[in-house]
């Protein structure tokens, strides 16, 4: 069973920085997709960035050459380090392995950016 544990997150003001992590549990992860999701209230989950099994990442448009998404599967974890920080990045941040069977979902963490 994979388990999925995100960390990092809190409160920081605009223009900070916060580097979220997300530790997998098992043996799926260096070969599937790891993608981080937000969710802020009131607004449906969003793709923030995802990262393959080879090393291609994609990334919404808002937070491109702001965030970015890293793995090491040495380690079973990818991260989000996110730059240049808005109060509109604030959300509940998720992480989630793609498998072909299912996708795995962590827990969240929370982010606030305050201006």
């Amino acid at each position: 069973q994979v388990q999925l544990v995100e960390s990092g997150g809190g409160l920081v003001q605009a223009g900070g920085s916060l580097r979220l992590s997300c530790a997998a549990s098992g043996s799926l992860f260096s070969i599937n997709t790891l993608a981080w999701y937000r969710q802020a209230p009131g607004k449906q989950r969003e793709l923030v960035a995802a990262i393959t099994s080879g090393g291609s990442t994609n990334y919404a448009n808002s937070v491109k050459g702001r965030f970015t998404i890293s793995r090491d599967n040495a380690k079973n974890t990818v991260y989000l380090q996110m730059n240049s920080l808005k109060p509109e990045d604030t959300a509940v941040y998720l992480c989630t392995m793609e498998t072909p069977r299912r996708d795995y979902w962590g827990q969240g963490t929370q982010v606030t950016v305050s201006s």
